[in-house]
């Protein structure tokens, strides 16, 4: 049993509780050997008795213990002492990704894909050294102080998946993938699907799927389709979007095959975020609604090893705020075995894979046909930074929406507006809540500003605020456009005034194009326009300032501080105490930068933990005489006295054996103004010898030895 203040291995120091979960508790501990503080994760009882269980999780831990990466809670020592098993790892000060959405209700696409993308790394590397987490869920992703994320408990599930153990200990059922969720093989694309789930939460402040048991779940997890993202926020940029489905595919197949894969369209996602550049794989027969047997229902209920009714009120009491030491659910289990109605749900994908080729064949021959029109995306590279266009020909824009409204949008249905005029088919699909954007094009069929045709299909559903492109007719006649990239505004002002149309200005921070210069165009140099009409041009304003507010960290506790300090952009400096009259123990009383401040990006903020208001101490400088004769009647000078000085509360300020008096008595920081003297001392009685009467024998008496105890008060001189 771990008890504070033991060794273990006869380096680490046990300094106090930091974490538990369902198969281990963590503390924080000092290395005596290397002079650092570690985390020490111990085996609970429950598993440490279990030898094939201890077994393979010493194989997997000193396998992790190999792992070494920025973005992996590192593994340093494995060891075993006296019936505890443990793992050394190194201590992250920070809060878990699950508080840190919980704080923000939801995360920016930006700040979700760049932890994502950090995660990735991290597992990544563990995967390249066939480590497979299986466990990815945000409770087990650590965001430090410095803002860097951390992937921590890689080995230990896999090694609980080959034993029958408690589901509590197991990955929450929230994040497991369909083939876990079945008990079935899994590998890294395991990986990818639970941290598109984690992806998913991050953006939407929410978890895809839920339900009153864990059976439940684990059945929406392989039957429902996942929804998108973008339907409970709709200004996810639709890469962002495409990303999280796929990662979720229920095919493993059809998911990322690597993380590799999956860096690399995080980070085209930062540079084109409403790009179409997401491939996916039969997605259409992949996303259809599939029927799951009762046998696999039951095969799922019975993998979870607990009671329904018993999960609906466990469940049920989660509803405010899951904790992630209950939400846990048994989502793997052993089981390679070959499954007919699986075989059977194979073949009938199969042969919807064939039947979806098909349909794609026909596509690609239409369009290179000239039967199907594809609309410019508006999106245009200028020296390695992409700009993409969401404005509309005017300024009017349609209100944004509250994250409340946003939670649930109501698709649009895209109307049809071929042959109608420019300005009437822009106000109609503003009324239903669509953004147009115009592209011209020469037309003897058309008349002069009348619309030819949409990029989107009438009929078709559309989230609101989804742009459509507009191909328009500029006659026969039409004036080209200007190229006017990368000048200034007043001198493409100018020119696109001599020509005769009319311009409108946006505005937007571009790191590569100087202050005041045209970084985007719309419609596109070259191409022609009715004299007259709307030539949309955005502005650089230069570099983005990059200072950020100092948020307000006075009277708040420290880990809700180090979010704070997180969130706004800066990173947490050195940590520490102080007495404050002002503000209660445990809140921040001190920070190193004014609330209001602007401080660049990274900057480093100190802040200091209140012990409470300041307390008076007191001294101690006294001459302690020898005991009296009312004190201690029986007392003969030179008897050895033991004498204790303890305060009001009990605290032992001095403890010593004498026996001259009187004794000098000495100490400072007392916290009480009051204390005991005790005086502890032995008085014997020497034996007797008298004679019987009636025997004549001498009979002896033996001596007695008696400890004997009085006190006296005294008082401490005030500091």
């Amino acid at each position: 049993m771990i008890k504070i203040g033991m060794l273990i291995g006869d380096r680490y120091e046990i300094l106090e509780k930091i974490g538990t979960g369902g198969m281990s508790d963590v503390y924080k501990a000092k290395c005596h050997k290397l002079n650092r503080f570690v985390a020490v994760k111990v085996l609970k009882q429950e598993f440490s008795e279990n030898a094939n269980f201890v077994s393979k999780f010493r194989i997997e831990a000193q396998a992790a213990a190999g792992l070494m990466h920025p973005n992996i809670v590192n593994v340093y020592d494995v060891g075993e002492e006296n019936g505890i098993h443990y793992i050394v790892m190194e201590l992250v000060e920070g809060i878990t990704l699950k508080k840190y959405i919980e704080k923000k209700a939801r995360l920016s696409y930006k700040e979700a894909v760049s932890i994502a993308l950090q995660v990735s790394m991290g597992i990544e590397a563990a995967h390249n050294n066939h480590i497979i987490h299986r466990d990815i869920k945000p409770q087990n992703i650590i965001i430090s102080k410095e803002g860097k994320v951390k992937v921590t408990d890689f080995g230990i599930a896999k090694a609980a998946t080959s034993n029958t153990i408690t589901s509590n200990v197991m990955g929450s059922v929230h994040y497991t993938s369909p083939e876990q969720a079945r008990g079935g093989y899994s590998d890294e694309k395991s990986d990818v699907y639970s941290l598109g789930i984690t992806m998913f939460e991050m953006l939407t402040g929410r978890v895809p799927f839920n339900g009153e048991t864990t059976v439940a779940i684990a059945i929406k997890h392989i039957q429902e389709e996942l929804p998108a993202p973008k339907e409970f926020v709709a200004e996810i940029p639709n890469s962002v979007d495409q990303i999280v489905l796929k990662c979720c595919q229920k095919s493993p197949d059809r998911r990322y095959q690597s993380m590799g894969e999956l860096i690399e369209d995080l980070k085209q996602s930062l540079k084109q975020p409403e790009a179409d550049f997401v491939v996916f794989h039969d997605a259409e027969a992949e996303t259809s609604t599939r029927f799951i047997p009762q046998s696999d229902v039951d095969q799922i209920r019975s993998q979870t090893g607990r009671n329904t009714a018993e999960e609906t009120m466990r469940l049920r009491t989660d509803t405010g705020g899951i904790d992630w030491d209950e939400e846990t659910g048994e989502a793997e289990a052993d089981g390679d075995d070959y499954n007919p109605k699986m075989e059977r749900v194979t073949t009938i994908l199969a042969v919807i894979t064939g039947i979806v080729i098909c349909c794609i064949i026909i596509f690609m021959v239409g369009k290179i046909a000239g039967l199907f029109q594809m609309g410019d995306t508006g999106n245009k590279v200028i020296d390695g930074s992409t700009e993409t266009q969401t404005q509309t020909q005017t300024e009017t824009e349609i209100p944004s929406q509250t994250p409340e409204e946003s939670e649930e949008p109501i698709p649009v249905e895209m109307i049809s507006v071929a042959g109608m005029k420019l300005d009437e088919a822009t106000d109609a699909l503003r009324e239903i809540g669509l953004k147009p954007e115009v592209e011209y094009m020469e037309s003897e069929a058309f008349e002069e500003g009348i619309v030819i045709s949409a990029d989107v299909s009438v009929g078709t559903e559309l989230a609101p605020g989804t742009i459509v492109t507009l191909t328009v007719s500029s006659g026969t006649e039409g004036v080209k456009i200007p190229d006017v990239m990368n000048i200034s505004y007043e001198a493409a002002f100018n020119a696109l005034a001599s020509k005769g149309f009319v311009v409108n200005k946006l505005e937007s921070y571009n790191s590569t194009v100087p202050k005041g210069n045209v970084i985007y165009q719309n419609p596109a140099a070259g191409s022609k326009a009715p004299e007259g009409s709307s030539v949309t041009v955005t502005v650089s304003l230069g570099v983005e300032d990059t200072r950020v507010r100092v948020p307000n960290l006075l009277g708040v506790p420290e880990d809700e501080a180090v979010a704070k300090i997180i969130e706004a952009g800066l990173a947490v400096g050195n940590t520490s105490q102080m007495a404050s009259d002002e503000y209660e123990e445990g809140l921040v009383c001190y920070q190193s930068y004014s609330y209001g401040a602007y401080a660049e990006k990274g900057t480093a903020v100190d802040i200091k933990v209140s012990m409470g208001p300041t307390k008076a101490t007191y001294k101690l400088n006294a001459s302690i005489a020898a005991p009296t004769m009312a004190e201690a009647p029986d007392y003969v000078s030179g008897t050895p006295v033991k004498v204790t000085i303890t305060t009001s509360e009990g605290k032992l300020i001095m403890d010593t054996t004498t026996s001259a008096f009187p004794i000098s008595a000495n100490g400072s920081g007392i916290p009480s103004p009051t204390g005991i003297i005790t005086f502890t001392y032995t008085v014997t009685t020497p034996g007797t010898a008298t004679v019987d009467p009636e025997t004549g024998a001498e009979v002896i008496t033996p001596g007695t030895t008696e400890e004997k105890t009085f006190t006296r008060s005294i008082e401490f001189v005030k500091e």
